[in-house]
């Protein structure tokens, strides 16, 4: 239920400010505005303040909304008010109308992320998991619990890292431009700089999905591998294990942390079962060595193994907030970043060198609506201001049905001095129309495969 109302609060919040843009502009040029609609469909919904006043309704389809203004071409314009029709106004305040809405989520989103950021949010710190065997973090000498300080592309400057959420935006953005990613590391208690570089270049913005960041090495951030919760008769308790045991090592090979030893202890099956496993554990300060005969189960069709007891230390966490005039600087430039990253990834899918598994529906968007209001105001602000850039960025195209493609006959007209004929509108909008169609079905194509665990 939370899921369905924070999806239905998230369209809803876009689709106003989206369409108050273009009944603002209007109103400012001159423009009569008839209705004011939220949703499709049946009125559930209504005012109307004087019989000339523009009527605003909500309908029952939520998914989109529009604002109708008074124009010749869509009827009968008495003639006192043929100077408030749209297709009367100059091809500037035209322009300004349509390009209003894409503005208003766009000017949203640096308000929601600069409020996010004014409230702040606790997020994993930057200290970095074992990267996998074999993987570019592991070639490139990265190492369980670096703490990652700053990053720095090619030819710029050093950009803090203020979380890990941090460092997973900077190395997706750097893989989809194609470029390498200079890292300045520390211990986890922040002596020993050193500095790595991550290449990132020879990946490829196709490489660019949700499996990005284990193609590249990084996993979840650093858990140190510390038994939590003993299950009492379970194998762990039977070998002597206790809550607290920092394990060193198993079988003589050294455990760099939580992720890895859960992995080690997952994959000691052979074909009689789960070998016994020797762990030397430091109690503290004093290293007890234990053996201790794993249980197997089966788990999604594959025989695992497990010792009945809470693997990892809690991932540690860091508040990371802003002061009022930082906070409008972070919106702005975050707001800025997203959308020339989805623009890019919108291209890059375009000419074939990303995959369209990038592309989410709603049932996606539903689902990390509604996750991210469990998290917390400052999360939700977040996810609402991603989505809102994505709405302007998307409405921007130069597709016919969009506003972007509105704006592209505008420039046809402005350029030739004379507009698009009827013939080549309705020609053009068809078109629109089919092309998004393939997109949602796409998009709603990835969510279900994501939804079955096919991508």
């Amino acid at each position: 239920m939370t899921t369905v109302f924070a999806f239905l609060l998230t369209i809803a919040i876009l689709i106003v400010v989206h369409e108050w843009g273009h009944y603002r502009m209007a109103r400012a040029c001159g423009v009569k505005v008839l209705r004011f609609s939220v949703g499709f469909g049946k009125v559930l919904w209504r005012r109307q303040r004087t019989p000339d006043s523009t009527e605003f309704v909500v309908c029952a389809l939520p998914f989109g909304g529009y604002v109708r203004m008074l124009d010749e071409r869509e009827g009968v314009v008495p003639p006192a008010l043929a100077d408030q029709a749209f297709n009367r106004k100059p091809l500037r305040s035209r322009a300004l109308i349509v390009a209003a809405g894409p503005a208003a989520n766009l000017i949203l989103a640096i308000v929601l992320y600069a409020a996010a950021g004014w409230i702040g949010t606790d997020e994993p710190k930057a200290l970095l998991g074992a990267p996998a065997a074999g993987s570019l973090a592991e070639r490139a000498g990265m190492r369980a619990g670096d703490w990652v300080r700053a990053v720095q592309e090619p030819g710029g400057e050093p950009v803090e890292i203020r979380s890990y959420h941090d460092l997973r935006w900077y190395v997706t953005d750097a893989t989809v431009h194609g470029r390498d990613l200079a890292l300045q590391l520390t211990d986890a208690h922040g002596q020993r700089p050193r500095e790595v570089v991550l290449p990132l270049g020879i990946l490829g913005s196709r490489e660019v999905d949700a499996t990005l960041m284990q193609k590249i090495g990084l996993g979840q951030p650093y858990s140190a591998p510390v038994l939590g919760r003993v299950l009492p008769g379970g194998p762990a308790e039977r070998a002597g294990l206790r809550s607290g045991d920092r394990v060193l090592s198993i079988d003589g090979e050294p455990v760099a942390d939580a992720a890895s030893l859960r992995q080690r202890i997952r994959a000691s099956v052979d074909r009689e079962g789960a070998r016994p496993l020797t762990l030397r554990v430091d109690r503290a300060g004093q290293v007890v060595t234990l053996r201790v005969e794993p249980a197997l189960i089966e788990e999604q069709g594959q025989r695992i193994a497990r010792i009945e007891a809470e693997v990892g230390q809690p991932v540690e966490f860091v508040k990371v907030s802003y002061g009022p005039l930082e906070g409008v600087a972070y919106g702005m430039r975050r707001t800025w970043e997203v959308s020339a990253l989805t623009l890019r990834m919108l291209g890059k899918m375009l000419i074939g060198e990303a995959s369209v598994k990038n592309l989410s529906g709603p049932l996606t968007i539903a689902d990390f609506a509604g996750q991210s209001v469990q998290l917390g105001l400052s999360y939700y602000l977040g996810f609402l201001a991603l989505v809102s850039v994505s709405l302007g960025v998307l409405n921007l195209l130069p597709l016919p049905v969009l506003d972007g493609g509105h704006l592209m006959y505008y420039l046809f007209e402005g350029v030739t001095g004379r507009p698009i004929s009827d013939v080549w509108l309705d020609r053009l909008q068809r078109g629109g129309v089919a092309i998004m169609l393939v997109m949602m079905s796409l998009a709603l194509y990835n969510d279900v495969a994501r939804l079955l665990g096919l991508h």
